[in-house]
């Protein structure tokens, strides 16, 4: 049994699991059709993978996970509407720039605790810009799948290179297929909830 609690256990020691309780319906701005592509087909990939479903529109808020690509944080106060989606959308701004951060994300959850929206925002700066498209889209897709741990990733990124290529980690692979087994919640702040997603993550010897 592989022990996935460091996968969802927070910094602050909290254990928060959460995956998505709809269909994703994901929507990209600020990107070539070429670059839009790619991004879907990453997104579509991760959601095959978990077993999930896509679909053209959410009855509730029409897209439900956007991403976001500008060079400068300032832009994002200049999208249309967009601070009636994410409230405090100016501190947030500031706090972005005074991190010199280059990516952000923020989800919303349904009354059952299930990813309901996500909002992906990536600034291109120089770190970014290097990396291959397909690489970003793959990690972005991978990163909002579930409501990953604040610590999940820090000493070991989602994907690794193989032959050249970045792929996804096998047992990163298999957390994800094993969080949205049917039986399990879509929700879950029990430390226990790790011991029975660990059971039902085989790796082949």
């Amino acid at each position: 049994m592989q022990d996935v609690a460091p996968y969802f256990t927070r910094s602050d020691g909290a254990y928060v699991f959460a995956r998505w309780g709809r269909p994703i319906v994901p929507v990209v701005f600020g990107v070539d059709d070429a670059t839009l592509a790619v991004f879907k087909g990453a997104i579509e990939a991760v959601v095959v993978l978990a077993n999930h479903k896509m679909d053209e529109l959410d009855t509730e808020i029409g897209a439900n996970l956007m991403v976001f690509f500008c060079h400068d944080w300032a832009e994002l106060a200049e999208v249309p509407h967009l601070d009636r989606l994410v409230p405090d959308l100016v501190p947030l701004v500031a706090r972005l720039q005074q991190a010199d951060a280059n990516q952000y994300r923020i989800f919303r959850f349904d009354d059952a605790g299930g990813i309901k929206a996500a909002f992906v925002f990536l600034r291109m700066d120089n770190h970014l810009a290097q990396v291959p498209a397909d690489t970003l889209a793959l990690s972005q897709a991978v990163q909002v799948i579930l409501l990953w741990s604040d610590m999940a990733f820090t000493d070991k990124p989602p994907l690794a290179l193989m032959h050249g290529n970045a792929v996804l980690r096998p047992e990163v692979a298999d957390v994800i297929r094993a969080a949205y087994d049917p039986v399990m919640p879509q929700a879950s702040r029990d430390p226990s909830h790790a011991l029975r997603l660990g059971a039902r993550v085989q790796r082949p010897v």
